[in-house]
């Protein structure tokens, strides 16, 4: 299989595919579980530029227009329902306190969600099915063949997600239509027209799979 101008550009490209597997399991583990607020940054901000090195223009489009707008969403989310803290900013109109250790758990959540996904981007680049199997294959057959369909989820999802977005937008009903109750309409058509689609590739994988045994 010739190697993809994005394999070429990785520093992974040239080594056993043991070392990129490593790399990326203890990368995504560490943002996972280390909330340091230094840590995390410093994670977000490799992640950013090293997905943006490996996939170029799309992967600045996805991450500025996706992925900050859903760093925003989550972080304002946590402190709506989680009201867990002791320095109390304000109130809501229901009464429940706005406090800043839950403002910042919010922030630091929201940022790991948002690097750990730009890692897994960057890991479906480097990582590609085949060098999975590699690993695995003879160990755990089975497992390593859904672990690889999983971790491949990602970028799929992006691509259809822009197909969806780019097939709404020429009937007028995308996100940067309209006014800001008619967007989020839109966003939330967006939204279930991908979540239909990835149940329906699950039964269709599921039914190919079973019937090759």
């Amino acid at each position: 299989m010739q190697p993809t101008e994005s394999n070429r550009m990785s520093a992974f490209a040239g080594y056993h595919p043991i070392i990129g597997f490593l790399y990326f399991t203890f990368v995504i583990l560490f943002s996972m579980f280390f909330m340091h607020p230094v840590c995390l940054l410093i994670s977000l901000l490799c992640s950013f530029l090293y997905s943006v090195k490996l996939n170029g223009k799309k992967a600045l489009v996805f991450n500025l227009f996706y992925l900050l707008p859903m760093l925003v969403i989550a972080a304002l989310m946590n402190p709506a329902f989680n009201h867990e803290g002791v320095t109390i900013l304000a109130y809501l109109s229901n009464g429940n306190p706005v406090t800043l250790e839950s403002i910042a758990y919010g922030i630091g959540a929201a940022t790991m969600l948002v690097t750990v996904i730009c890692w897994f981007s960057c890991y479906n680049v480097v990582m590609t099915s085949d060098k999975f199997i590699y690993l695995f294959g003879r160990i755990i057959p089975s497992l390593s063949l859904i672990l690889s369909m999983v971790l491949r989820f990602v970028p799929k999802f992006k691509s259809q997600i822009k197909t969806i977005s780019n097939a709404q937008k020429c009937v007028g009903r995308d996100v940067s239509n309209g006014s800001v109750l008619k967007r989020a309409k839109n966003g939330l058509t967006i939204l279930s027209i991908m979540i239909t689609w990835a149940m329906e590739n699950a039964i269709e994988t599921a039914d190919s799979m079973k019937s090759r045994g």
